[in-house]
């Protein structure tokens, strides 16, 4: 049985969940949130040493000014009201990404949050905000090119030190990686769900979790 320690969420579809409730796109974010927040128990719960979330990518700056406004209006909210039953829950904070283009509260506020769970040990939580996967590796290759070997270059990788991801849920239907985890992501099971990330359960969770069990992973042997 395959051992499971960390799983990659590209939580596609709130905006098209919206719109398909006949709401608006921040409506469907909105309700994202709180699909994360049963997943990460959910999770806890299955006794899941890493989960990463895709929350923005360094891509997502083309959306709209107003979308992308109520997105981070969310993110500090979630952290403002969510911090103490954060703490209590055993999570550990990390982002993975740049926060130099965000507001300086924001900033403060994730640094903050980071810093208050840096001890928690029962879920590590990654939150992938500004990320891409291109400019983390090129960083990474350019920090480590004096003595550039595969252990020097993975420590220059926002997942330093962390198991690469055993399986990879994405929803809304696409399927595709978006620039997320690409060096990470190379030995992991791709799953592709239609569901949009509002729709997704703990029970969805559990019956990739089952599928994953039963494959054989031979990581180039027989």
């Amino acid at each position: 049985m395959n051992k499971l320690n960390h799983i990659a969420f590209v939580m596609d579809g709130n905006g098209r969940w919206g719109k398909k409730k006949g709401k608006s796109r921040n409506f469907g974010h909105l309700k994202g949130v709180e699909t994360v927040k049963k997943i990460v128990r959910a999770s806890i719960k299955l006794k899941i040493p890493i989960i990463t979330f895709y929350v923005f990518s360094s891509e997502n700056w083309k959306r709209p000014k107003n979308e992308r406004s109520y997105l981070f209006k969310l993110i500090k909210n979630y952290f403002l009201k969510e911090i103490n039953s954060i703490i209590k829950q055993g999570i550990k904070l990390n982002i993975l990404g740049e926060l130099n283009k965000f507001s300086l509260d924001l900033k403060s506020i994730l640094k903050k949050s980071i810093n208050v769970t840096k001890k928690n040990k029962k879920i590590i939580v990654n939150l992938a905000i500004n990320y891409g996967s291109k400019k983390e590796i090129f960083q990474a290759f350019k920090k480590s090119k004096k003595n550039l070997t595969i252990k020097n270059f993975e420590k220059n990788l926002y997942t330093k030190n962390m198991h690469n991801p055993d399986i990879l849920i994405r929803t809304g239907g696409y399927q595709r990686l978006s620039n997320f985890l690409l060096w990470q992501m190379a030995y992991t099971e791709l799953f592709f769900l239609k569901k949009l990330w509002p729709d997704f359960k703990a029970n969805d969770l559990s019956k990739v979790i089952k599928k994953y069990k039963k494959i054989k992973r031979n990581y180039g042997n027989i």
